[in-house]
């Protein structure tokens, strides 16, 4: 315990549970503080940071963390457990992200609304502003520790709103280098605020009728349950996950199809909202497809994220490989094959795996695994593939890899996702496009842009001038 007896949290790496930091944790009292700053920040109308200072604030950011970049590649590894060459690439990414909000604040622009179209109108004018909606409480994930705080705090910072973020209790020590480093931009402490608190804390901050905006990043069974307890009048987004499907037609350029989808299936230990969980294959190439698609994945290095040979890092905790594994051994008892792995590496670590043909209703099957597992189906028409696609309540990015063009654009006609990926796996993803779950997988639209507008609310000011003969009815035409 700390010297004010507060609650500490261990930080843990979790491939060898190696105590990497402890920080203390917050209580509701400070919760509260935090959104009483944070609500009296955005109620000072006249104290808000004009763009052009949000905008050298979010430059000296990115320069700060491109100077840094290492170090985070290195945090992430360690408290998440991603492999070391992703983790730099996630690093990069989060420079890009920080980059692209600062230019896009010039594009946060309202409207003008015409109003000489009818009698009632004329002789006003009205035009729309974008303001900061409010107090913004986001509550991340632990599997991109860094880059998921900034798709959520840097668009809060960009357009103007107070944010007070909550990381995972496993990946806290990237938000709050982050944290400290926007601090260091300029940002006022007030305007961007860390609560390490544990989950009754965090409901309670999150349905405080102080807040104008939560963002969540996690399950779909807590994201929900949250959204049913919030305050009359707060918006939501939330970004859960799925079990993302790709169709490998019988055309498919083998060699590419299947490099593409090693990645996007066992990148990070296929801990990721879009990781390839379902391959529905022709059963026309199904055997050849088997043989490459295992080949490679045997290939894959399990192990320490820290060393530049490993491709799948560890699970988060050692109760997620327990998860797995039993998710897997139902799977084989009810008639799957294993073509490859099915095995831990040890208690932190699972090895890549392979099903082939499980049960349509296992959790394999149907239930987002978050872990390094796919698996093989075959179909006879695409037709069948698409039926089994879209069978699950859950929906979010799917790919279809074919040299035809127009058999790709059909199938991403039929596909209930919010993204089809042609020729790229599901796991795909730019900072700048929209990202969306559909159904129980999300609400709203993530992407840096995307979330700057729903931090956002449109304002109307209509003037009516009380000169006769005003020029505002031409200026309105003009």
């Amino acid at each position: 315990m700390a010297s004010n007896h507060r609650p500490t949290l261990q930080v843990r790496q979790p491939y060898d549970g190696e105590l990497i930091s402890e920080l203390e944790t917050m209580n509701w009292a400070d919760a509260d503080r935090m959104l009483d700053r944070a609500a009296r920040a955005h109620k000072n109308a006249s104290g808000r940071l004009p763009a052009h200072r949000r905008v050298e604030i979010l430059r000296k950011l990115a320069a700060l963390l491109r100077d840094r970049i290492e170090t985070f590649a290195v945090l992430i590894a360690r408290e998440g457990g991603k492999p070391i060459r992703d983790a730099r690439i996630e690093a990069e990414r989060a420079v890009t992200g920080i980059e692209l909000a600062a230019d896009h604040i010039s594009h946060i622009q309202g409207r003008e609304i015409p109003m000489d179209l009818s009698r009632a109108g004329e002789g006003r004018l009205a035009f729309t502003r974008r303001e900061p909606i409010g107090p913004v409480v986001a509550i991340s994930a632990f599997n991109h520790p860094l880059n998921l705080i900034v798709h959520q705090v840097v668009p809060a910072i960009a357009v103007g709103c107070p944010v007070i973020v909550k990381p995972a209790e496993t990946t806290p020590l990237c938000c709050k280098r982050f944290v400290e480093l926007v601090h260091e931009a300029g940002l006022p402490e007030e305007l961007c605020q860390m609560c390490l608190c544990d989950n009754a804390t965090a409901e309670q901050l999150v349905t405080d009728a102080r807040v104008s905006l939560f963002s969540f990043i996690g399950s779909a069974r807590i994201g929900w349950y949250l959204r049913s307890r919030l305050a009359p009048g707060t918006r939501c987004v939330l970004e859960h996950g799925g079990v993302a499907p790709a169709i490998i037609c019988h055309d498919a350029n083998m060699e590419s199809t299947v490099r593409s989808l090693v990645k996007g299936g066992y990148y990070h230990a296929g801990q990721v909202c879009v990781s390839v969980q379902r391959i529905f294959v022709d059963n026309r190439i199904k055997s050849e497809f088997l043989d490459l698609y295992a080949a490679r994945t045997a290939q894959l290095v399990a192990g320490n994220p820290i060393e530049e040979e490993t491709d799948v890092g560890p699970l988060i905790l050692p109760r997620e490989v327990e998860r797995v594994s039993s998710w897997v051994e139902e799977s084989i008892s009810d008639g799957a094959r294993v073509v490859t792995g099915g095995e831990k590496v040890n208690d932190r670590v699972y090895a890549p795996t392979i099903l082939l043909d499980p049960p349509v209703n296992a959790l394999v099957s149907t239930q987002e695994i978050f872990g390094p597992v796919t698996c093989i189906y075959g179909f006879d028409h695409e037709e069948q593939a698409v039926l089994q696609s879209n069978a699950l309540p859950v929906a979010f990015q799917s790919a279809v890899f074919t040299r035809d063009l127009d058999r790709a654009l059909g199938l991403s006609s039929q596909l209930e996702a919010s993204a089809v990926m042609i020729n790229d796996h599901t796991a795909f993803r730019t900072d700048w496009m929209p990202f969306a779950g559909l159904g129980v997988s999300g609400l709203g639209v993530g992407g840096m842009s995307h979330t700057m507008e729903e931090m956002t609310h449109e304002k109307m000011t209509v003037i009516h001038s009380q000169t006769p003969h005003s020029i505002l009815p031409q200026m309105e035409r003009f």
